[in-house]
């Protein structure tokens, strides 16, 4: 048996399809839990006509709502909601494919002491083309396996647990403290690596999820100015101190600021950039991304942003 937490804000031309996707599982046991966090479109009313519609899937789904407090509350208010002892996540613009939910239990029942499990996914671009993760340190002929070196294979790849291809137990969301609130990126990056600390991920690797990119997400434009408040950095280090043997953890912590320095310089923060940058060499000195930030920190704004276009194409 599995809850869904599904949140949702402003996500009314993409539920329905959403919903769909998790009506047509082969896997039938399951309950949805939306938590609308303070939606000011028609999102909620879809979801009652839709329900209307297939009154018997209708039924499984419970509205929750709240007012506008970020996804990390939302999540945390599905997990307290929630029935059962295992919860997938499902955000309210991404796919699964049919037989998602099956093969996650199947995957729980072959590794049955694990906290988390996770599946392979695909990235939707805003043209309709699908493109694969890339997924480097692990056997690509393996079915499924447990990671020995998650924070390693993290740092090679694309992300590898993603938040709309997991399954966590309950036992495991609690012990970590659930997703962080008042973070505004990051918040489930850093509520995988506290649980790859403490619990096995088992995987699939199997393409069963689909993440649909926006159009600023596909153009790799930085969505926002990273957090004066670096919330997530700071978790990260604390989690390093507490687990300092943890393989790939350090190069974690600066893949973590690595990502924040690219997200200034294409903002063209040289000042930011540069720190962030200092703090990414710092734990990783042989990622030769950072070097490159720092030579190109060197350049005028404008050269800097034709380097950039030419990396995106």
């Amino acid at each position: 048996m599995i809850s869904i937490v599904i949140p949702l804000y402003n996500k009314a031309e993409s539920i329905v399809s959403t919903l769909q996707s998790v009506r047509e599982q082969s896997y039938s046991d399951y309950e949805v839990i939306v938590v609308d966090d303070g939606s000011n479109d028609d999102g909620l009313a879809r979801i009652e006509r839709y329900g209307a519609e297939y009154p018997a899937f209708g039924e499984r789904i419970r509205i929750v709502r709240q007012c506008n407090r970020g996804v990390s509350a939302a999540r945390n208010r599905g997990i307290a909601e929630a029935k059962y002892e295992r919860i997938a996540f499902l955000d309210a613009d991404d796919r699964w494919m049919p037989t998602y939910l099956e093969e996650q239990q199947t995957l729980a029942a072959r590794y049955p002491h694990c906290g988390l499990t996770a599946v392979r996914y695909e990235m939707v671009w805003p043209d309709g083309s699908i493109r694969p993760i890339r997924l480097e340190g692990v056997d690509p002929t393996a079915s499924d396996f447990l990671f020995e070196n998650y924070f390693s294979v993290a740092c090679r790849s694309n992300p590898p647990v993603w938040s709309s291809a997991v399954i966590a137990t309950r036992q495991a969301l609690e012990a970590v403290g659930g997703f962080p609130e008042g973070v505004a990126s990051g918040e489930d990056l850093l509520t995988w690596a506290r649980i790859a600390c403490r619990f096995r991920i088992a995987y699939l690797n199997k393409p069963l999820a689909r993440f649909m990119l926006d159009d600023r997400q596909a153009s790799g434009q930085a969505k926002r100015k990273p957090a004066d408040n670096d919330i997530v950095g700071r978790e990260l280090r604390k989690l390093l101190r507490e687990f300092p043997h943890t393989p790939g953890l350090r190069h974690y912590n600066g893949l973590w600021h690595k990502m924040r320095s690219s997200n200034y310089l294409r903002l063209g923060l040289r000042g930011p950039c540069f720190r962030e940058t200092c703090k990414a060499i710092r734990f990783w000195p042989t990622n030769p991304t950072s070097y490159i930030y720092l030579a190109m920190l060197a350049l005028p704004t404008t050269l800097q942003h034709k380097i950039i276009a030419m990396k995106r194409s």
